[in-house]
Protein backbone atom coordinates (compact mmCIF):
# COMPACT_ATOMS: atom_id res chain seq x y z
CA UNK A 1 0.00 0.00 0.00
CA UNK A 2 1.05 3.61 -0.47
CA UNK A 3 -0.01 6.87 1.13
CA UNK A 4 -0.61 9.76 -1.27
CA UNK A 5 0.60 13.29 -0.58
CA UNK A 6 -1.18 15.78 -2.87
CA UNK A 7 0.42 18.93 -4.29
CA UNK A 8 -1.40 21.00 -6.98
CA UNK A 9 -1.42 18.95 -10.18
CA UNK A 10 1.10 16.49 -8.71
CA UNK A 11 0.63 13.20 -6.90
CA UNK A 12 3.67 11.82 -5.11
CA UNK A 13 3.61 8.22 -3.83
CA UNK A 14 5.26 7.88 -0.47
CA UNK A 15 6.07 4.49 1.14
CA UNK A 16 3.99 3.66 4.17
CA UNK A 17 6.14 4.21 7.30
CA UNK A 18 7.19 1.05 9.02
CA UNK A 19 6.36 0.49 12.64
CA UNK A 20 8.37 -1.68 14.97
CA UNK A 21 5.83 -3.84 16.78
CA UNK A 22 6.13 -7.36 18.16
CA UNK A 23 4.53 -9.85 15.82
CA UNK A 24 2.96 -12.30 18.21
CA UNK A 25 -0.04 -13.55 16.27
CA UNK A 26 0.21 -17.29 15.65
CA UNK A 27 -0.52 -18.83 12.30
CA UNK A 28 -2.47 -21.92 13.31
CA UNK A 29 -3.44 -23.01 9.82
CA UNK A 30 -0.01 -23.03 8.17
CA UNK A 31 0.07 -25.92 5.74
CA UNK A 32 2.97 -28.14 4.83
CA UNK A 33 3.78 -31.33 3.05
CA UNK A 34 4.20 -33.17 6.36
CA UNK A 35 0.65 -32.35 7.44
CA UNK A 36 -0.70 -32.72 3.89
CA UNK A 37 -2.40 -29.31 3.86
CA UNK A 38 -4.30 -30.16 7.04
CA UNK A 39 -5.47 -27.72 9.68
CA UNK A 40 -5.13 -27.98 13.46
CA UNK A 41 -8.63 -29.40 13.78
CA UNK A 42 -7.50 -32.38 11.68
CA UNK A 43 -4.34 -33.21 13.59
CA UNK A 44 -4.67 -31.71 17.06
CA UNK A 45 -4.55 -35.11 18.79
CA UNK A 46 -1.15 -35.83 17.23
CA UNK A 47 0.08 -32.35 18.17
CA UNK A 48 -1.04 -33.10 21.73
CA UNK A 49 0.96 -36.31 21.93
CA UNK A 50 -1.38 -39.07 20.76
CA UNK A 51 1.63 -40.85 19.20
CA UNK A 52 4.24 -39.28 21.49
CA UNK A 53 5.00 -36.73 18.77
CA UNK A 54 6.48 -39.32 16.41
CA UNK A 55 7.41 -37.69 13.10
CA UNK A 56 6.56 -34.16 14.26
CA UNK A 57 9.79 -33.00 15.92
CA UNK A 58 12.67 -34.01 13.65
CA UNK A 59 12.23 -32.37 11.25
CA UNK A 60 9.87 -29.93 12.94
CA UNK A 61 6.35 -30.00 11.55
CA UNK A 62 5.17 -26.40 10.91
CA UNK A 63 1.81 -26.93 12.61
CA UNK A 64 3.59 -28.44 15.61
CA UNK A 65 5.92 -25.43 15.68
CA UNK A 66 3.10 -22.87 15.52
CA UNK A 67 1.18 -24.57 18.33
CA UNK A 68 4.26 -24.83 20.56
CA UNK A 69 4.96 -21.13 20.06
CA UNK A 70 1.30 -20.28 20.71
CA UNK A 71 1.23 -22.13 24.02
CA UNK A 72 4.67 -20.75 24.87
CA UNK A 73 3.31 -17.24 24.37
CA UNK A 74 0.45 -18.04 26.73
CA UNK A 75 3.06 -18.98 29.34
CA UNK A 76 5.08 -15.83 28.54
CA UNK A 77 1.94 -13.79 29.24
CA UNK A 78 2.35 -14.79 32.90
CA UNK A 79 5.65 -12.91 33.03
CA UNK A 80 4.45 -9.93 31.03
CA UNK A 81 1.43 -9.45 33.31
CA UNK A 82 3.23 -10.03 36.61
CA UNK A 83 4.04 -7.06 38.84
CA UNK A 84 7.55 -7.83 40.07
CA UNK A 85 8.51 -4.28 41.10
CA UNK A 86 9.21 -4.21 44.87
CA UNK A 87 8.39 -0.48 44.91
CA UNK A 88 4.84 -1.22 43.78
CA UNK A 89 2.04 -1.62 46.31
CA UNK A 90 0.81 -4.45 44.11
CA UNK A 91 4.10 -6.33 43.84
CA UNK A 92 3.39 -10.04 43.46
CA UNK A 93 0.01 -9.57 41.78
CA UNK A 94 -1.23 -9.53 38.19
CA UNK A 95 -1.28 -6.08 36.59
CA UNK A 96 -4.57 -6.69 34.79
CA UNK A 97 -8.03 -8.00 35.58
CA UNK A 98 -9.20 -11.20 33.86
CA UNK A 99 -11.56 -9.25 31.58
CA UNK A 100 -8.76 -7.08 30.16
CA UNK A 101 -5.90 -9.58 30.45
CA UNK A 102 -5.17 -10.53 26.83
CA UNK A 103 -6.22 -7.15 25.40
CA UNK A 104 -3.75 -5.39 27.71
CA UNK A 105 -0.97 -7.70 26.53
CA UNK A 106 -1.73 -7.05 22.85
CA UNK A 107 -2.90 -10.66 22.57
CA UNK A 108 -6.54 -10.23 21.56
CA UNK A 109 -5.84 -12.58 18.67
CA UNK A 110 -5.17 -15.51 21.02
CA UNK A 111 -8.88 -16.43 21.07
CA UNK A 112 -9.16 -17.35 24.77
CA UNK A 113 -10.99 -15.90 27.75
CA UNK A 114 -9.44 -16.09 31.24
CA UNK A 115 -11.87 -17.71 33.69
CA UNK A 116 -9.74 -17.93 36.82
CA UNK A 117 -6.56 -16.40 38.23
CA UNK A 118 -4.39 -18.74 40.28
CA UNK A 119 -2.55 -17.80 43.48
CA UNK A 120 0.02 -19.55 45.62
CA UNK A 121 1.02 -18.73 49.15
CA UNK A 122 4.36 -17.03 49.70
CA UNK A 123 4.73 -18.41 53.22
CA UNK A 124 7.21 -21.13 52.37
CA UNK A 125 10.92 -20.46 52.78
CA UNK A 126 11.89 -20.07 49.13
CA UNK A 127 12.91 -16.39 48.94
CA UNK A 128 13.87 -16.31 45.27
CA UNK A 129 10.52 -17.70 44.13
CA UNK A 130 8.36 -14.80 45.33
CA UNK A 131 8.17 -11.04 45.08
CA UNK A 132 6.90 -8.81 47.86
CA UNK A 133 6.41 -5.07 48.16
CA UNK A 134 8.79 -3.13 50.37
CA UNK A 135 5.78 -1.14 51.62
CA UNK A 136 4.34 -3.68 54.14
CA UNK A 137 1.52 -1.40 55.29
CA UNK A 138 0.31 -0.94 51.70
CA UNK A 139 0.64 -4.49 50.38
CA UNK A 140 -2.34 -5.97 48.54
CA UNK A 141 -1.61 -9.33 50.25
CA UNK A 142 1.00 -10.43 52.77
CA UNK A 143 0.72 -14.09 51.90
CA UNK A 144 -0.04 -14.55 48.19
CA UNK A 145 1.65 -14.31 44.81
CA UNK A 146 -0.17 -14.50 41.48
CA UNK A 147 0.82 -17.85 39.96
CA UNK A 148 -0.98 -17.97 36.60
CA UNK A 149 -4.39 -18.35 35.05
CA UNK A 150 -6.91 -20.70 33.48
CA UNK A 151 -8.47 -19.72 30.16
CA UNK A 152 -10.91 -21.34 27.73
CA UNK A 153 -11.07 -20.96 23.96
CA UNK A 154 -13.89 -18.80 22.60
CA UNK A 155 -16.33 -20.10 20.00
CA UNK A 156 -14.30 -18.91 16.99
CA UNK A 157 -11.06 -20.40 18.31
CA UNK A 158 -12.87 -23.59 19.31
CA UNK A 159 -14.05 -24.03 15.74
CA UNK A 160 -10.52 -23.50 14.44
CA UNK A 161 -8.99 -25.92 16.96
CA UNK A 162 -11.62 -28.62 16.48
CA UNK A 163 -12.45 -28.79 20.19
CA UNK A 164 -12.96 -26.57 23.25
CA UNK A 165 -9.55 -26.04 24.81
CA UNK A 166 -9.02 -25.37 28.51
CA UNK A 167 -5.52 -23.98 29.03
CA UNK A 168 -3.77 -23.71 32.38
CA UNK A 169 -0.75 -21.38 32.29
CA UNK A 170 1.71 -21.29 35.18
CA UNK A 171 4.17 -18.51 35.92
CA UNK A 172 7.81 -19.29 36.52
CA UNK A 173 10.21 -17.26 38.64
CA UNK A 174 11.24 -13.69 37.89
CA UNK A 175 14.63 -13.98 39.55
CA UNK A 176 17.74 -15.47 38.03
CA UNK A 177 18.30 -19.21 37.82
CA UNK A 178 19.78 -19.26 41.32
CA UNK A 179 16.28 -20.19 42.53
CA UNK A 180 17.25 -23.81 41.86
CA UNK A 181 19.59 -23.63 44.85
CA UNK A 182 16.60 -22.85 47.08
CA UNK A 183 14.96 -26.20 46.41
CA UNK A 184 14.59 -28.47 49.41
CA UNK A 185 15.85 -31.16 47.04
CA UNK A 186 14.34 -34.19 48.64
CA UNK A 187 11.42 -36.34 47.57
CA UNK A 188 8.11 -36.40 49.35
CA UNK A 189 4.93 -38.48 48.70
CA UNK A 190 2.57 -36.49 46.52
CA UNK A 191 -0.45 -37.59 48.48
CA UNK A 192 -0.29 -39.01 52.00
CA UNK A 193 1.88 -42.06 52.16
CA UNK A 194 3.15 -43.91 49.13
CA UNK A 195 6.00 -44.42 46.72
CA UNK A 196 4.87 -41.79 44.18
CA UNK A 197 7.07 -38.89 45.23
CA UNK A 198 7.90 -35.39 44.00
CA UNK A 199 10.30 -32.64 45.01
CA UNK A 200 9.22 -31.28 48.39
CA UNK A 201 9.56 -27.57 47.53
CA UNK A 202 7.36 -27.87 44.45
CA UNK A 203 4.77 -29.85 46.36
CA UNK A 204 4.64 -27.37 49.25
CA UNK A 205 4.23 -24.46 46.85
CA UNK A 206 1.42 -26.33 45.08
CA UNK A 207 -0.46 -27.50 48.18
CA UNK A 208 0.17 -24.89 50.89
CA UNK A 209 -2.56 -22.42 51.85
CA UNK A 210 -3.20 -19.51 54.21
CA UNK A 211 -6.74 -19.54 55.57
CA UNK A 212 -6.59 -15.88 56.65
CA UNK A 213 -5.91 -14.70 53.08
CA UNK A 214 -8.68 -14.56 50.47
CA UNK A 215 -6.23 -15.15 47.64
CA UNK A 216 -4.69 -18.34 49.01
CA UNK A 217 -7.43 -19.53 51.34
CA UNK A 218 -7.43 -22.54 49.05
CA UNK A 219 -4.20 -24.03 47.74
CA UNK A 220 -3.14 -23.72 44.12
CA UNK A 221 -4.03 -27.39 43.77
CA UNK A 222 -7.59 -26.79 45.02
CA UNK A 223 -8.04 -23.74 42.82
CA UNK A 224 -7.04 -25.67 39.70
CA UNK A 225 -9.12 -28.75 40.40
CA UNK A 226 -12.24 -26.74 41.25
CA UNK A 227 -12.06 -24.60 38.10
CA UNK A 228 -11.25 -27.47 35.74
CA UNK A 229 -14.18 -29.44 37.12
CA UNK A 230 -16.48 -26.44 36.67
CA UNK A 231 -15.40 -25.93 33.06
CA UNK A 232 -15.65 -29.63 32.20
CA UNK A 233 -19.18 -29.65 33.58
CA UNK A 234 -20.03 -26.51 31.62
CA UNK A 235 -18.77 -27.95 28.33
CA UNK A 236 -19.78 -31.55 28.98
CA UNK A 237 -21.60 -31.72 25.63
CA UNK A 238 -18.49 -30.74 23.66
CA UNK A 239 -15.15 -32.33 22.92
CA UNK A 240 -12.70 -30.75 25.36
CA UNK A 241 -8.93 -30.78 25.72
CA UNK A 242 -6.98 -29.78 28.82
CA UNK A 243 -3.65 -28.20 27.89
CA UNK A 244 -1.12 -27.07 30.48
CA UNK A 245 1.79 -24.76 29.76
CA UNK A 246 4.49 -23.33 31.96
CA UNK A 247 8.10 -22.22 32.03
CA UNK A 248 10.76 -23.04 34.61
CA UNK A 249 9.05 -23.40 38.00
CA UNK A 250 5.75 -23.07 36.10
CA UNK A 251 6.62 -26.24 34.23
CA UNK A 252 6.88 -28.15 37.51
CA UNK A 253 3.56 -26.71 38.70
CA UNK A 254 2.04 -27.70 35.36
CA UNK A 255 3.18 -31.30 35.62
CA UNK A 256 1.82 -31.55 39.17
CA UNK A 257 -1.57 -30.16 38.12
CA UNK A 258 -1.70 -32.51 35.12
CA UNK A 259 -1.06 -35.43 37.46
CA UNK A 260 -3.87 -34.31 39.78
CA UNK A 261 -6.39 -33.76 36.98
CA UNK A 262 -5.75 -37.23 35.62
CA UNK A 263 -5.48 -38.96 39.00
CA UNK A 264 -8.88 -37.59 40.05
CA UNK A 265 -10.50 -38.62 36.78
CA UNK A 266 -11.54 -35.10 35.85
CA UNK A 267 -10.65 -35.65 32.21
CA UNK A 268 -11.27 -38.79 30.17
CA UNK A 269 -8.41 -39.63 27.81
CA UNK A 270 -5.18 -37.61 27.91
CA UNK A 271 -4.10 -34.27 29.29
CA UNK A 272 -1.11 -32.56 27.67
CA UNK A 273 1.70 -30.51 29.18
CA UNK A 274 3.89 -28.27 27.04
CA UNK A 275 6.84 -27.70 29.36
CA UNK A 276 9.46 -25.02 28.69
CA UNK A 277 12.84 -25.14 30.44
CA UNK A 278 11.42 -27.19 33.28
CA UNK A 279 13.29 -29.02 36.07
CA UNK A 280 12.83 -32.65 37.04
CA UNK A 281 9.82 -33.08 39.31
CA UNK A 282 9.59 -36.59 40.76
CA UNK A 283 10.93 -40.09 41.12
CA UNK A 284 10.66 -43.18 38.92
CA UNK A 285 7.28 -44.16 40.34
CA UNK A 286 5.93 -40.66 39.62
CA UNK A 287 7.08 -40.97 36.02
CA UNK A 288 5.48 -44.41 35.71
CA UNK A 289 2.21 -43.26 37.25
CA UNK A 290 1.98 -40.29 34.85
CA UNK A 291 2.36 -42.71 31.96
CA UNK A 292 -0.28 -45.04 33.41
CA UNK A 293 -2.69 -42.10 33.65
CA UNK A 294 -2.10 -41.17 30.02
CA UNK A 295 -0.60 -37.74 30.72
CA UNK A 296 1.49 -36.53 27.79
CA UNK A 297 4.43 -34.20 28.41
CA UNK A 298 6.60 -32.50 25.80
CA UNK A 299 9.64 -30.84 27.36
CA UNK A 300 11.27 -28.05 25.33
CA UNK A 301 14.60 -26.81 26.63
CA UNK A 302 17.93 -25.21 25.71
CA UNK A 303 20.82 -27.65 25.92
CA UNK A 304 22.92 -24.98 27.70
CA UNK A 305 20.33 -24.31 30.41
CA UNK A 306 21.15 -25.60 33.91
CA UNK A 307 17.57 -25.70 35.23
CA UNK A 308 16.46 -28.84 33.31
CA UNK A 309 19.47 -30.63 34.82
CA UNK A 310 18.12 -30.11 38.33
CA UNK A 311 17.30 -31.57 40.76
CA UNK A 312 18.90 -35.00 40.48
CA UNK A 313 22.15 -33.78 38.98
CA UNK A 314 23.77 -37.21 39.37
CA UNK A 315 20.94 -39.69 40.00
CA UNK A 316 18.60 -39.37 37.02
CA UNK A 317 17.26 -40.94 33.82
CA UNK A 318 20.73 -40.82 32.26
CA UNK A 319 21.82 -43.82 34.32
CA UNK A 320 21.33 -47.38 33.08
CA UNK A 321 17.89 -48.69 34.01
CA UNK A 322 19.28 -51.29 36.40
CA UNK A 323 21.10 -48.54 38.30
CA UNK A 324 17.92 -46.42 38.43
CA UNK A 325 16.04 -49.42 39.85
CA UNK A 326 18.76 -49.80 42.43
CA UNK A 327 18.85 -46.16 43.61
CA UNK A 328 15.24 -45.11 43.03
CA UNK A 329 14.49 -45.32 46.75
CA UNK A 330 17.02 -42.60 47.55
CA UNK A 331 15.54 -39.13 48.19
CA UNK A 332 17.78 -37.54 45.52
CA UNK A 333 16.92 -39.68 42.49
CA UNK A 334 14.79 -37.72 39.97
CA UNK A 335 13.67 -38.57 36.45
CA UNK A 336 12.38 -36.39 33.65
CA UNK A 337 8.96 -37.30 32.30
CA UNK A 338 7.61 -37.39 28.75
CA UNK A 339 9.41 -36.57 25.51
CA UNK A 340 12.27 -34.08 25.27
CA UNK A 341 12.90 -31.52 22.52
CA UNK A 342 16.39 -30.08 22.89
CA UNK A 343 17.33 -26.77 21.27
CA UNK A 344 20.73 -25.09 21.03
CA UNK A 345 21.03 -21.29 21.18
CA UNK A 346 24.51 -21.46 19.62
CA UNK A 347 22.87 -22.42 16.33
CA UNK A 348 21.08 -19.09 16.08
CA UNK A 349 23.14 -16.43 14.26
CA UNK A 350 21.16 -13.74 16.11
CA UNK A 351 22.10 -14.72 19.68
CA UNK A 352 25.28 -14.17 21.65
CA UNK A 353 26.78 -17.65 22.10
CA UNK A 354 28.55 -16.54 25.30
CA UNK A 355 25.59 -14.95 27.08
CA UNK A 356 25.01 -15.56 30.78
CA UNK A 357 23.19 -18.55 32.25
CA UNK A 358 19.96 -16.61 32.80
CA UNK A 359 19.73 -15.86 29.07
CA UNK A 360 19.98 -19.56 28.22
CA UNK A 361 16.92 -20.08 30.43
CA UNK A 362 14.84 -17.23 28.96
CA UNK A 363 11.42 -18.18 27.53
CA UNK A 364 11.35 -15.59 24.73
CA UNK A 365 14.69 -16.97 23.58
CA UNK A 366 13.21 -20.49 23.55
CA UNK A 367 10.36 -19.25 21.33
CA UNK A 368 12.91 -17.65 19.00
CA UNK A 369 14.79 -20.96 18.80
CA UNK A 370 11.56 -22.84 18.06
CA UNK A 371 10.87 -20.45 15.20
CA UNK A 372 14.16 -21.42 13.56
CA UNK A 373 14.42 -25.10 14.55
CA UNK A 374 14.29 -27.64 11.71
CA UNK A 375 15.67 -30.74 13.39
CA UNK A 376 18.72 -31.91 15.31
CA UNK A 377 20.97 -31.69 12.29
CA UNK A 378 19.21 -28.88 10.46
CA UNK A 379 20.54 -25.36 10.18
CA UNK A 380 18.78 -22.51 11.98
CA UNK A 381 16.38 -20.72 9.65
CA UNK A 382 13.62 -18.38 10.74
CA UNK A 383 10.18 -19.41 9.56
CA UNK A 384 8.26 -16.24 10.42
CA UNK A 385 8.74 -12.54 11.00
CA UNK A 386 8.49 -12.95 14.77
CA UNK A 387 10.10 -9.83 16.22
CA UNK A 388 13.71 -10.37 17.31
CA UNK A 389 13.36 -7.57 19.87
CA UNK A 390 11.17 -9.85 21.99
CA UNK A 391 14.27 -11.89 22.89
CA UNK A 392 15.80 -8.96 24.79
CA UNK A 393 12.61 -8.10 26.62
CA UNK A 394 14.00 -9.45 29.92
CA UNK A 395 17.58 -10.42 29.12
CA UNK A 396 20.70 -9.46 27.16
CA UNK A 397 20.90 -12.19 24.54
CA UNK A 398 20.80 -10.60 21.08
CA UNK A 399 24.07 -9.68 19.40
CA UNK A 400 24.85 -5.97 19.57
CA UNK A 401 24.56 -5.60 15.79
CA UNK A 402 20.77 -5.79 16.17
CA UNK A 403 20.81 -2.64 18.37
CA UNK A 404 18.10 -3.82 20.73
CA UNK A 405 18.64 -2.61 24.33
CA UNK A 406 18.79 -5.38 26.94
CA UNK A 407 15.92 -5.78 29.40
CA UNK A 408 13.88 -3.09 27.72
CA UNK A 409 10.51 -4.04 29.20
CA UNK A 410 9.70 -1.57 31.99
CA UNK A 411 6.92 0.54 33.47
CA UNK A 412 6.52 4.17 32.56
CA UNK A 413 7.91 6.27 35.44
CA UNK A 414 7.94 3.15 37.65
CA UNK A 415 4.18 3.46 38.09
CA UNK A 416 4.26 7.07 39.30
CA UNK A 417 1.56 9.38 37.94
CA UNK A 418 0.99 13.11 38.22
CA UNK A 419 -2.11 14.24 40.08
CA UNK A 420 -4.25 17.26 39.22
CA UNK A 421 -2.45 19.35 41.84
CA UNK A 422 0.90 18.52 40.25
CA UNK A 423 2.14 15.93 42.75
CA UNK A 424 3.70 12.61 41.73
CA UNK A 425 2.27 9.55 43.50
CA UNK A 426 2.19 5.79 42.98
CA UNK A 427 -0.82 5.02 40.83
CA UNK A 428 -3.71 3.12 42.34
CA UNK A 429 -5.44 0.37 40.45
CA UNK A 430 -8.39 -1.93 41.13
CA UNK A 431 -7.89 -4.51 43.83
CA UNK A 432 -6.49 -7.76 42.38
CA UNK A 433 -9.04 -10.39 41.46
CA UNK A 434 -10.01 -12.59 44.42
CA UNK A 435 -10.41 -16.18 43.18
CA UNK A 436 -12.15 -17.49 46.30
CA UNK A 437 -15.30 -15.39 46.15
CA UNK A 438 -17.09 -17.92 43.99
CA UNK A 439 -14.92 -20.99 44.47
CA UNK A 440 -16.97 -24.07 45.30
CA UNK A 441 -15.57 -27.46 46.28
Amino acid sequence: MVMAAFIPNIVVALPKPKTHQPLRKPKPTVSCKATQQKSISDVWRKIHGEDDWAGLLDPMDPLMRSELIRYGEMAQACYDAFDFDPYSKYCGSCRYSPSEFFDSLDMSHVGYTPTRFLYATANINLPNLFRKSRWPSKMWSKHANWAGYIAVSNDAMTKLLGRRDITIAWRGTVTHVEWVADLMNYLKPISGEGDVKVEAGFLELYTDKETTCGYCKYSAREQVLAEVKRLLDKYSQEEVSVTITGHSLGSAMGILSAFDIAERGLKAGTSTVFSFSGPRVGNLRFKERLEELGVKVLRVHNSHDMVPRSPGMFLNEGLPRWVVNLVQGLPWCYLHVGVGLELDHKKSPFLNPNADAASAHNLEAILHLLDGYHGKHGAFKRTSERDLALVNKDCDFLKDEHTVPPRWRQDLNKGMVKTQDGRWVLADRPKPHDPTQDLHH
